[in-house]
């Protein structure tokens, strides 16, 4: 069995206090000044000041005996202290303080020795100049002792903490999260979807294990490897699987940690990252969301000028051509912005291998819910495929969240396993949002999208070229969806043939074609309908070239391109007017087929809106029975709260009276709680 880890080296070792315990102790030390400065004052504030009084009763005491003790002359100013018998009022104190104008020093002086011998009263006269900084000794004596205490409980502490940079030293130091060998415990086996991936980072790992492999041909591993998909995909999960699989520290960071509001300090933040990945080599050196920082330089491409986040681009591609060959560390870079990447980043040397973590297929979708299904109960009659199958363009991040959201639904419910419908309602929580059941619906609106889904899942179950239909639903959902009609992929498809998006393009107007023939008016439900049907339609003339009368041209202009054009477009006003006719007769076409095969199965049609009003929700398989005929046979939405409100509202036994006690025995005493 290994003993205890040892305590990790550099600023966090025992080099330093905890962040824990240094904090609470800045915090004791701010209290302790602030007690300090507060009783100071109250002191000051307790300490008996002198008096104003004016000029002629200062004469008057003076003349009647009433000034006793030493009297300070000033130039201007006397001060001194009267006798007990003078009457003060409360918080008056003795000691007074007069301000004299008069001629001169000398004739002030002669006054009030005449004055003092008048009275009889003893007072002694002593002479006391006053310099220019009399008066402002005791204040800078105040602000140098406070000073003091502020700069040697504090900010030393602060300078302690920060390490030898000091308290500003502390922003130029990275803010990256290391986790050594010990700790990284993510493995290939943790990684699963994107398998071309781990294959183009298997060569990374051999270097990291045994660099004098390559070093024996000469060969020079890529010191930059950059990661490129959409949010979820898994770059953080594979770079960590990297560090795991070659047993290296693994330092992290974010593009956004070196972005500070001191000029330089992203730039300083770099050269220490990548000093201590230089002093913990072989180690692997990630930096997420790059983007952050290293966007196109220039003018027109993030504002122009030598601003901060150029500062830090340029440490980075300095610092990653001071690699030796002997420097055993990769750098590992993952972004969604691969367009707006500078092209210095993504030049040999640097970041030359560029590695895409794509969207899970049918197959990795399935790797990665049997990964996340093992860590909770499942039971075992679910079926992980059919949910694959269910769940095109889902990332690994959202199947993730899709069984731990089918764990919680199991959890309130009371069940002790994670079932199918769980499941299922999980992957339509995670996609479109809660089920709101409790929504009320009025009756015309819940009839209108009956109908409206109803000659969805006609078309859908009718065309053998659209996909296969999963379940059709009005309960209403997230974003304004009042209902639902729910495809399952057989397969993942990489190209659209012109059928398969002639049958999309049906299935998109069933829904509309519907309303319009069963309830005799149309509704705004079907603006997604109309959004996507549209976009399909579009893309099939400018983009894939499926018009004849437009051939094999492609007619959509670049993004990047029409930002500096003022019309936009590549192509003359009579060919956009052939354009549009193009896809108003593509729409027209599937409007004409979708219409005829909804005439054609009107009762089937009406059989499914009946259907779908009564249990709100229809699997593939009800679909189907009530196409060949058949009665659904199961409990309606009514039929399950009638249950429950019976269950609840049965009379309970009523418990067994307990035998009364023999005659002279007392009843037992009741036990202590």
């Amino acid at each position: 069995m290994s003993g205890p880890t040892p305590p990790p080296k550099g600023p966090q070792g025992p080099q330093g206090p905890p962040p824990g315990r240094l904090g609470r102790s800045l915090m004791a030390w701010v209290v302790i000044i602030g007690l300090a400065v507060l009783l100071m004052t109250f002191l000051n504030d307790g300490i008996d000041s002198p008096q104003e009084i004016s000029s002629t009763k200062f004469w008057n005491y003076a003349r009647d005996g009433k000034v006793v003790g030493k009297v300070y002359l000033k130039e201007s100013e006397i001060l001194g202290t009267l006798s007990d018998d003078v009457v003060l009022k409360k918080g008056q104190t003795r000691k007074f303080r007069v301000k004299i104008i008069h001629a001169t020093y000398r004739d002030l002086d002669t006054d009030l020795r005449r004055a003092l011998a008048q009275g009889r009263s003893g007072a002694q006269v002593i002479h006391q100049p006053t310099g220019w900084w009399e008066g402002l000794l005791p204040q800078l004596f105040v602000l140098i002792v406070v000073f003091f205490v502020i700069w040697f409980f504090l900010f030393r502490r602060l300078g302690q903490a920060a390490g030898g940079g000091g308290f500003l030293g502390s922003f130029g130091r990275s803010r990256h999260r290391l986790v050594g060998k010990e700790h990284t415990q993510v493995t290939f086996r943790d990684v699963a979807g994107i398998e071309e991936a781990k294959d183009e980072v298997t060569e990374i790992i051999e270097f990291l294990r045994n660099p004098k492999k390559f070093q024996r041909l000469g060969g020079r591993i890529p010191r930059g490897v950059l990661l490129v998909g959409a949010p979820g995909c898994g770059k953080t999960l594979l770079a960590k699987a990297i560090a795991g699989e070659a047993d290296v520290p693994f330092f992290a960071i974010s593009g956004s940690d070196f972005v500070e509001m001191f000029v330089g300090v992203g730039a300083s933040r770099v050269r220490d990252l990548f000093k201590q990945a230089k002093d913990s080599s072989p180690c692997i050196v990630f930096l997420d969301e790059i983007d952050a920082v290293g966007r196109r330089r220039g003018v027109g491409f993030g504002g122009g000028g030598h601003d901060e986040r150029e500062q830090t681009l340029n440490a980075i591609l300095v610092e990653m051509d001071g690699f030796e060959s002997s420097d055993q560390i990769i750098v590992i870079a993952a972004t969604n912005r691969m367009d707006v990447l500078d092209p210095a980043l993504t030049r040999p040397g640097r970041f030359d291998r560029q590695i895409e973590v794509p969207l899970p297929d049918l197959r990795g979708r399935l790797d990665i819910l049997k990964i996340y299904a093992a860590k909770v109960q499942c039971s075992p009659s679910i079926d992980l495929h059919r949910l694959a199958r269910g769940t095109p363009m889902f990332s690994g991040a959202d199947l993730a969240a899709l069984v731990n959201e089918a764990a919680i639904a199991a959890t309130m419910a009371g069940k002790d396993v994670v079932e199918q419908e769980d499941l299922e309602e999980a992957r339509d929580k995670v996609r479109w949002g809660r089920a709101k059941r409790n929504r009320l619906v009025d009756e015309k609106e819940k009839l209108i999208a009956a109908y409206h889904e109803a000659g969805h899942a006609l078309v859908q179950i009718s065309l053998p070229d659209a996909d296969p239909l999963h379940k059709v639903t009005i309960l209403p959902r997230g974003g304004g969806m009042g209902g639902a009609t729910f495809a399952l992929p057989e397969k993942d498809r990489n190209i659209f043939t012109r059928s398969y998006c002639h049958a999309l393009l049906c299935v998109c107007l069933g829904g509309r074609l519907a309303e319009e023939m069963f309830c005799d008016d149309v509704s705004s439900g079907a603006a997604a309908d109309i959004s996507h049907a549209s976009e399909i339609a579009r893309r099939m003339v400018l983009d894939w070239g499926m018009s004849d009368k437009l051939g094999f041209v492609r007619y959509s202009t670049d993004p990047q391109k029409q930002a500096f054009t003022f019309d936009g477009k590549d192509y003359s006003d009579k060919t956009a007017e052939t354009i549009d006719r193009e896809i108003l007769a593509i729409i027209e076409r599937a409007e004409t087929e979708t219409r005829q095969l909804l005439e054609a199965n009107h009762d089937n049609v009406e059989k499914i809106a009946q259907a779908v009003l009564k249990y709100e929700t229809l699997t593939a398989e009800d679909v189907q029975r009530i196409l060949d005929g058949q009665v659904l046979d199961k409990p309606t939405v009514g039929d399950l709260i009638t249950r429950e409100k019976q269950k609840d509202a049965a009379p309970q036994p009523a418990p067994e009276p307990e035998p009364d006690p023999a005659p002279g025995i007392p009843p037992p005493l009741p036990e202590p709680g």
